[in-house]
């Protein structure tokens, strides 16, 4: 059964998941996305690339009221993939990952660019911002005590990094944080409704 809500964002910790209950999904990739998840060196960045095409494929089969093992999606260089089954399905979506955590987007509503980070309270926060950020932005975090500095550093971070990913005028931009995480969700469009914020297991397939 399809969603009620057209936009979806979905969170998974992948710290405490067992390989073998992570691996039951690898046979839902495709010819391309086996290459690119056999392809990485890391075994963290393994886990991610893979589980984040397993939530994407949650929230699609949510959304569309489709299988996740039937969904599709081509892979293009430097580039996010393409859903190509359903093919009468336009639909926008988003993959983030920071650590143990991945996180996705998708809706019918609009084109999306997805960030999440981890919150670093060691971090040299101004010394990052020089590097990221224009001379406005830096005041605008100078300004601010350190208390009141993290949070909105994060905040910048993700919507700059949510609005690279949606490479398009952004619509709406919703902010959000959980778990000692920041995102940003960067949206092409206004949406009908806020959505909600989801934390969903992988254990089983």
């Amino acid at each position: 059964m399809a969603a009620a809500c057209g936009t979806l964002v979905w969170l998974t910790e992948t710290g405490t998941l067992p390989d073998d209950a992570l691996a039951a999904h690898v046979s839902w990739l495709g010819e391309g996305e086996r290459r690119r998840h056999t392809g990485f060196v890391r075994a963290e960045r393994r886990r991610q690339f893979l589980a984040g095409r397993v939530l994407l494929r949650l929230a699609l089969g949510r959304l569309l009221g489709v299988a996740p093992a039937g969904i599709l999606l081509h892979e293009r260089p430097g580039q996010a993939p393409v859903l190509t089954s359903p093919t009468a399905s336009a639909v926008g979506f988003s993959i983030s990952h920071t650590g143990p955590w991945v996180a996705c987007a998708a809706s019918t509503e609009t084109a999306l660019g997805l960030d999440i980070e981890r919150i670093d309270p060691q971090r040299d926060l101004l010394a990052l911002a020089e590097q990221a950020f224009g001379p406005d932005e830096v005041e605008r975090l100078r300004a601010h005590g350190t208390q009141e500095r993290l949070p909105l550093f994060y905040r910048m971070w993700c919507e700059q990094e949510a609005r690279i990913k949606l490479g398009a005028p952004v619509g709406a931009m919703v902010a959000f944080e959980r778990a000692g995480l920041s995102g940003a969700l960067a949206c092409a469009a206004t949406l009908a409704a806020m959505p909600e914020i989801e934390f969903v297991s992988l254990d089983s397939p």
